[in-house]
């Protein structure tokens, strides 16, 4: 009898490893915000006005050879395109691109500094109100219930009548008028996000209030921040320009995009282009940060599919 003897071969197919790399939410936010053509124009656009804005004293004196505010009686409503003054000169002679400029400079630093202000108001007190509730959340509940109640206008004129009508003094204004509204906004945020299970992990861990703000908290307010600075700058500008026209803002000679519009208002039929430019850059400004807002928006939602 014979044994037959079987030989079994094993073949070895080759297969290829693929590794996928999680994406962080802010990596995938950038990556959004790049493929945003219209966010990334009104992010140029914004960059272009802050850059003319910081350089405004080197241009006018080193590039254009003129000062704001130098007079001419000679020169009155000169048009746009004259020779010298490529966007004319206002009611005192003066070179109307030069004062655009320099008002660039005052408009968007009061925009920017009140709004960095109003941001830092509102994530102190709204991340400290909602993470620890109780008798504080209450009290700064009631505080900002109140100051909601009385007209905003009506505040702003109180405040600007006891300060000086300063560039510095109009940015603490605004900040003191307009940081209840953020933080309204950091509070709800951040009275959801104590609940998640990371927070209650940190907890159980042993992690301090304080810890826990700082670095499970603060970072996962990143998108709302944004999106409120940018809103917030946008109506700053607004709100100046509101101001100037009440003869409450910043005062002549000082030039903002504010009172050079509302002070031109009465030369429309001598000299349109005085405002007309300052209008149109008011609008192009606000309109630009209102999209950067709203594209940071749309890049930071999770329930948006790529």
């Amino acid at each position: 009898m014979s044994a037959q003897t079987t030989q079994t071969t094993v073949q070895r197919i080759g297969t290829t490893e693929t590794r996928e790399v999680s994406e962080s939410l802010m990596a995938r936010a950038m990556r959004r915000l790049r493929r945003d053509r219209m966010t990334m124009a009104a992010i140029i656009v914004i960059v272009i006005l802050a850059l003319l804005a910081i350089f405004a004293p080197f241009l006018t004196t080193q590039v254009f050879h003129v000062d704001p505010n130098r007079t001419d009686s000679d020169l009155r409503f000169a048009p746009v395109g004259t020779s010298g003054h490529p966007l004319g000169t206002d009611d005192l002679g003066r070179d109307h691109l030069a004062r655009l400029l320099h008002a660039g400079q005052i408009s968007l630093g009061i925009g920017f500094g009140g709004a960095f202000l109003i941001l830092i108001i509102g994530l102190s007190f709204g991340t400290i109100t909602g993470y620890f509730g109780g008798a504080v959340d209450d009290i700064m509940n009631w505080v900002i219930t109140t100051l909601d109640s009385i007209p905003t206008l009506y505040l702003l004129l109180i405040i600007s009548a006891i300060l000086s009508p300063s560039a510095e003094a109009l940015v603490i204004v605004l900040a003191l008028a307009g940081w209840t509204g953020t933080t309204r906004l950091i509070r709800g945020e951040t009275l959801t996000l104590r609940e998640r299970e990371y927070i209650l992990s940190a907890r159980a861990v042993g992690a301090s209030p304080w810890r826990i703000m700082f670095s499970h908290i603060l970072p996962n307010l990143t998108s709302i921040t944004a999106i409120s600075l940018a809103t917030s700058i946008g109506n700053l500008i607004l709100i100046e320009s509101a101001l100037s026209f009440l003869n409450v803002g910043v005062q002549p000679p000082t030039p903002t995009w504010g009172n050079m519009l509302s002070n031109s208002q009465t030369f429309f039929t001598l000299g349109g282009h005085l405002v007309v430019l300052p209008g149109l850059l008011i609008v192009t400004t606000v309109l630009c940060l209102y999209v950067i807002g709203d594209g940071v928006r749309d890049a930071f939602d999770p329930t948006i599919v790529d």
